[in-house]
């Protein structure tokens, strides 16, 4: 481990191979940091941090302080960052509480300048949380999401894998999976077919989601039927299963469709 004579390292913290801890920076003891884990000056990581291996942590950020809850009574939990995960300038991960024990930030994820990620949320893989989203207890951003700079996201909230939202935006309701969202209020503004193409997806795989979205948005028919609808007309595919679990068992609604949505 490389770190310098003004860093303050608890000696009950477990640090792994070929960490470097800038100077100024303070690690508390109930810390895991993974091998080869850059942390950069001016960076605070306290009780219950569980940092995986080749993360990167910029001057400013604050992992796993207490969340801001007040129903929170001091109980044991957790902030869980997974491996290759970069962590930007003053960015916030607030540790759980009782109601899920963790906040959990998956691997290669993007958190930007002063993002925050507040209690027990979860954050997917490859996800990417641009300059000063602001994502509140307990919602889940899944797999490959991409949320624009200045976003709130609501608590208990979730957006779907793949999903992209527009900068400015205010997420009151569920994002369903592969598609893009913008304007206030939040709407559905056709599919996320260039992040599909890039991540592998083949073009009928991409031409089935938009037909599933164009009879879920633009069919004139209720949300139940539609879904209806889409399991009679399409055959089973992970893609299709996902998008109708997640729309059957959205806590909050799903965000409304607009009348300009371009596919």
């Amino acid at each position: 481990m490389k770190s310098y004579p003004l860093t303050h390292i608890d000696p009950k913290a477990q640090i792994g191979e070929n960490v470097e801890i800038g100077p100024f920076t303070t690690i508390y003891g109930d810390v895991q940091i993974g091998d080869g884990t850059w942390i950069g000056p001016n960076v605070t990581i306290m009780d219950g941090a569980r940092i995986g291996k080749g993360c990167r942590i910029f001057p400013g950020a604050v992992i796993s302080a207490i969340p801001q809850d007040l129903k929170f009574r001091g109980e044991n939990s957790t902030a869980e960052i997974g491996d290759r995960t970069t962590i930007r300038e003053c960015a916030t991960i607030n540790r759980g509480t009782a109601a899920r024990g963790r906040t959990t930030v998956g691997r290669d994820v993007l958190v930007m300048a002063y993002a925050h990620v507040a209690h027990d949320a979860d954050i997917g893989d490859h996800c990417i949380l641009v300059n000063s989203v602001a994502v509140a207890g307990e919602a889940v951003i899944g797999e490959w999401a991409i949320i624009g700079g200045l976003t709130g996201v609501h608590q208990f909230c979730h957006v779907g894998p793949h999903a992209m939202v527009a900068a400015g935006s205010v997420i009151r309701k569920d994002v369903p999976p592969f598609v893009m969202a913008g304007r206030d209020p939040l709407a559905f503004h056709g599919i996320n077919s260039v992040g599909l193409r890039r991540r592998g997806f083949e073009t009928p795989a991409v031409n089935e989601i938009q037909d599933i979205y164009r009879l879920l948005y633009q069919s004139k028919v209720n949300v139940s039927k539609a879904l209806e609808r889409i399991e009679q007309e399409f055959a089973p595919s992970p893609h299709r299963d996902l998008i109708l679990n997640f729309v059957r068992t959205s806590g909050r609604g799903i965000i409304k469709g607009s009348d300009r949505a371009e596919d």
